[in-house]
């Protein structure tokens, strides 16, 4: 944790452990099996984006990428419900208050695969919190502003996508009652 390598330092970071960033990496010869998820838009106190460099395992989507903390909904969860599972699993943080952003849905009937989605939720995160973070899933875990982010982190597309999004709200939007 803490301030953001420049990209030469990610990419020996990246190499040191091992990881090969690529934006698809077989598993038995077939892709990665997509589930309906949820994923936390993670904003530090100081608006930067907490995120977490993907593991390199062949059996998720995007391994070696930055991308938002979060993952599959389990049979009988609420988005909300399998939120807090998520972050309680991965970094061992309990969120008081998630506000849903905006949801993603994804044909991958394609690849033989049903329909799935992806929702978002804008959680904020103190410092003393972020602090407290204990990683245990994934390969590190940092803060970012957001324009850095998306112009010198390889980041995982949806997630670069709803990035984007959250910080091109009109600032009415972001904070409605001017607080």
């Amino acid at each position: 944790m803490g301030n953001s390598p420049d990209p030469q330092e990610e990419a020996a970071f990246v190499e040191s452990r091992g990881f090969r960033p690529q934006l698809f990496v077989p598993a038995g010869g077939r892709s990665p099996r997509p589930h309906d998820a949820v994923a936390a838009l993670l904003v530090h106190e100081d608006g930067s984006y907490i995120m977490q460099l993907r593991d390199s395992k062949p059996e998720i989507f995007y391994p070696g990428h930055w991308g938002c903390f979060g993952g599959a909904v389990d049979s009988g969860e609420t988005a909300e419900d399998a939120l807090r599972r998520e972050l309680r699993e991965e970094i061992q943080f309990d969120m008081t208050g998630a506000t849903r952003f905006t949801r993603f849905d994804f044909d991958f009937s394609p690849l033989g695969y049903s329909k799935v989605y992806r929702v978002y939720f804008e959680v904020k995160v103190s410092d003393a919190a972020f602090r407290r973070f204990v990683l245990r899933e994934g390969a590190d875990v940092q803060a970012f502003r957001g324009d850095k982010l998306l112009v010198t982190r390889r980041v995982t597309p949806y997630d670069a996508f709803a990035v984007w999004m959250h910080m091109s709200r009109p600032q009415s939007l972001s904070n409605p009652l001017g607080l």
